[in-house]
């Protein structure tokens, strides 16, 4: 099996686990439901987050022009829907975006991206990406959460 199939069915293993635990969520009492939860801190909207809040934001700037399939900023998750360059038809690429850590720092952020190609039979068939590709997003997005960091600070 391919790497790039193995990464698909883990993040696919992982948002079906994520939605049967929600589905789990019956009804009982709120206090002893959230008794059990971790304490997440809060940012200056008052919403939880555990994520570095500067890494989601550059993260979803520098990824606006994918259409989002799913977003969890609680788990630090972006994932996009296939997305297919006008410029280049017969490809198309999908992004997970995952945010490891609260911290603004390199290691917090990992990409992973996922390319198909159009086969003559008119399916899509998983091709290969350049490795540099996921990191030069990631620089991207740590330059722009840096950025966002600064101008916080200098105002």
């Amino acid at each position: 099996m391919k790497p790039e199939n193995v990464t698909v069915i883990k993040v696919l293993a992982i948002a079906t686990s994520a939605a049967i635990l929600v589905a789990c969520g019956g009804g009982g009492s709120s206090s002893a439901r959230n008794a059990s939860l971790p304490a997440y801190s809060t940012g200056n909207s008052g919403q939880a987050t555990t994520v570095n809040r500067y890494l989601w934001a550059a993260s979803l700037e520098t990824l606006d022009f994918l259409p989002v399939f799913s977003a969890d900023p609680i788990a630090g998750l972006i994932i996009t829907d296939w997305y297919i360059n006008p410029e280049s038809p017969d490809e198309r690429f999908k992004t997970t975006v995952y945010i490891l850590d609260s911290a603004l720092r390199a290691d917090a952020l990992r990409v992973s991206i996922f390319r198909q190609e159009h086969a003559a039979d008119g399916s899509w068939v998983d091709a290969t990406v350049n490795p540099a590709t996921g990191r030069e997003i990631e620089n991207a997005i740590l330059t722009r959460a840096r950025q966002l960091r600064l101008n916080i600070i200098d105002d």
